[in-house]
C-alpha cells in the first residue's frame, strides 16, 4: 500500500499539506516572530514587512504568528476527536455487526435518532449549557458525530463478517474476541482510515465554522474560524485578515481530503460502496 500511496501524486500532494500544516503547529512557538496574543497598536492594520510576514491584525497581532498557532488549536482538536470516533466506531459497529440480532436492530435505531439531529443543535445545545472550552467541543463533537462513524464501521464489518475466513475460524473455534479484534477489525481498519481522513477534513470546517459563528471558541483565540469572525469587522478596509485564515482553512480540508480520497482509489474501491 505504501508504494501505491508513493506513487499517487493525490496522495503525496494530501500529505505534503498534512505534514507542512502539522510542522506549522508543531513548532510554531520557534516559527513565530511573536507571541499569538502579544498587542502592538503601532502595528494595527500594518502591511507584510520582514518583522510581520503577514502583517498586523485590527489590535496589531502578528497575523502569521497567529495562523501558526491556529493550526495547533485546528489540528489538535480535529484529530483527536476523530481518533475517538473511530475508537468508538469501530468498537460498536463491529460487535453490532457481528453478533447481529437485537444488538444490531437497537443500535441501527439508535444511531438514527442521533443522525437525524443536526450536529449544529447538538454542539450549540451543549455548549451553550457547558461554555465553550476546548474539552466541552471536543465532547460535544464526539457526541454529536459518534452515530455516523458507528454506523459506517458497522457496514463495513457486516460485509468482511459475511467473508469465508471467518466462518473457518469459527468453525476452528476461535472466540468471538478473537475473531472481532485479530480478524475483522483489522481487515476493516484501512478502509476505515478513508472515512476517517474526510472525517478529519470536516471536523476542521466544523470547528472553524462554529468559532467563525460565534459558538465556538472564545473571541480573541488564536484559532483560524475565530480569526475569520474577529476580521468581519474590518472585511472592507483590510481583507486579507479574513482571507488568511480561509486560505489555510481550506489548505487543511483540502490536504485530508485528498490523502483520503487517494486512498479510496488505492484500497478496492469496489469494497468501499456504502
Amino acid at each position: 500500500m505504501f508504494d501505491k500511496i508513493r506513487h499517487s501524486p493525490q496522495a503525496i500532494i494530501g500529505l505534503i499539506l498534512i505534514l507542512i500544516l502539522c510542522i506549522a503547529g508543531i513548532f510554531a512557538p520557534l516559527i513565530a516572530p511573536h507571541p499569538p496574543d502579544e498587542i502592538h497598536p503601532s502595528a494595527r492594520f500594518m502591511e507584510p514587512s520582514f518583522e510581520y510576514p503577514l502583517g498586523g491584525d485590527q489590535l496589531g497581532r502578528c497575523e502569521f504568528s497567529r495562523l501558526l498557532y491556529g493550526a495547533r488549536l485546528s489540528l489538535g482538536i480535529a484529530i483527536p476527536t476523530v481518533a475517538v470516533l473511530v475508537i468508538i466506531g469501530l468498537m460498536i459497529g463491529s460487535i453490532c455487526a457481528y453478533k447481529g440480532g437485537w444488538r444490531d436492530r437497537l443500535c441501527t435505531i439508535i444511531c438514527d435518532i442521533f443522525i437525524a439531529f443536526p450536529a449544529l443543535v447538538i454542539v450549540i445545545s451543549l455548549i451553550g449549557v457547558l461554555g465553550n472550552q476546548i474539552s466541552i467541543i471536543l465532547i460535544a463533537a464526539v457526541i454529536s458525530l459518534w452515530a455516523w462513524y458507528v454506523r459506517v464501521a458497522r457496514i463495513y464489518c457486516q460485509k468482511e463478517a459475511a467473508k469465508e475466513y471467518v466462518l473457518s475460524a469459527k468453525v476452528a473455534g476461535a472466540s468471538d474476541v478473537r475473531i472481532l479484534f485479530r480478524h475483522i477489525i483489522p481487515n476493516v481498519f484501512p478502509q476505515f482510515m478513508v472515512y476517517a481522513c474526510t472525517g478529519v477534513a470536516a471536523m476542521i470546517m466544523m470547528v472553524s465554522g462554529f468559532s467563525f459563528l460565534g459558538v465556538g471558541l472564545a473571541a480573541g483565540t488564536a484559532e483560524w474560524g475565530a480569526m475569520m469572525n474577529e476580521a468581519r469587522n474590518s472585511l472592507y478596509s483590510s481583507p486579507m485578515l479574513i482571507v488568511w485564515p480561509g486560505i489555510f482553512v481550506f489548505a487543511a480540508a483540502a490536504g485530508f481530503t485528498l490523502f483520503g480520497e487517494a486512498l479510496l482509489d488505492i484500497l478496492t474501491p469496489e469494497d468501499m460502496t456504502i
